[in-house]
């Protein structure tokens, strides 16, 4: 899809490489990335009516993954001890928070929940659903559709969307399918196409990203950036970040930290850091 991540409190640092790598130099980070996991402790909020004691569910929950796609067994396991009539629409909040469906759960929890001990305690609800703060999502359908929304504005950054326009339905099927039953070969299988360009492109046309950011109500910034600069230069993702936010990594800006993939990218500096992914 695209570069995703987070701005948090504490500075450092960054220069890593915004020039896509080969994905076959890049497997073994891939698979570290895509099975990337985050112990949960799924608890009912107090306030809901149950016709005995609800005990806590856990699982192990994919980062590239969305709430929606993973918590059937959570609805399963706490609809036992509650009335029919008391289940409406399951929502998840963390310290307060609600936990939007249509971000990754990795970016939920690296903008939320990085600092804290593990496991990840979400708080379950069956009411009272936060209208002002969440989309409704009824089906898998609607988490699909989004997904493919996402994955077509990349292309259409990276590629002119001729990538995407050239797959098959049943390829557009399979990324999507990879991703919901947590496949890695057969996602990796079409996604791949879309982290390749031809060498006498020297690159994607635009990088793209967002970096989303913890503390204000703002609740991503995103704009067009080259990957290699005007005298045919690679761009850092310092560069990146200069020229997106600059107040952030000024000494005026604070103490501020970068996070993709729950790593500190500050530690990145002076290291190529390839962005084949998803």
């Amino acid at each position: 899809m695209g570069l995703q991540f987070q701005l948090r409190k504490r500075r450092g640092s960054t220069c890593a490489s915004l020039l896509p790598g080969r994905m076959t130099d890049d497997k073994d980070v891939l698979r570290d990335v895509w099975f990337g996991r985050i112990p949960t402790c799924f608890t009912l909020y107090q306030d809901e009516i149950t016709e005995r004691e609800a005990e806590p569910y856990y699982l192990l929950l994919p980062r590239i993954s969305y709430l929606t796609l993973v918590t059937d067994k959570v609805k399963k396991h706490f609809q036992k001890v509650m009335r029919q009539e008391e289940i409406n629409e399951i929502w998840f909040e963390y310290e307060g928070t609600p936990l939007k469906w249509h971000y990754p759960i990795g970016l939920l929890f690296d903008l939320h929940a990085s600092n804290t001990a593990l496991p990840w305690n979400i708080t379950v609800h069956f009411k009272n659903f936060p209208e002002k703060d969440l989309l409704h999502c009824h089906s898998k359908d609607v988490i699909e559709a989004h997904f493919m929304a996402c994955i077509k504005e990349a292309d259409a950054l990276k590629h002119k969307s001729q990538v995407i326009n050239e797959m098959q339905k049943k390829d557009h099927k399979q990324l999507w399918m990879g991703l919901q039953n947590d496949k890695f070969e057969q996602f990796w299988a079409i996604n791949r196409k879309l982290m390749e360009y031809p060498p006498e492109d020297n690159g994607f046309r635009y990088i793209p990203f967002r970096i989303y950011q913890a503390t204000t109500e703002r609740p991503f910034i995103q704009k067009l950036f080259r990957p290699i600069a005007s005298g045919g230069q690679l761009h850092t993702l310092g560069d990146l970040l200069k020229d997106v936010c600059p107040s952030a990594i000024t000494p005026e800006g604070g103490a501020l930290r970068f996070f993709m993939h729950c790593m500190d990218i500050s530690v990145c500096s002076h290291r190529i850091y390839h962005l084949d992914k998803r």
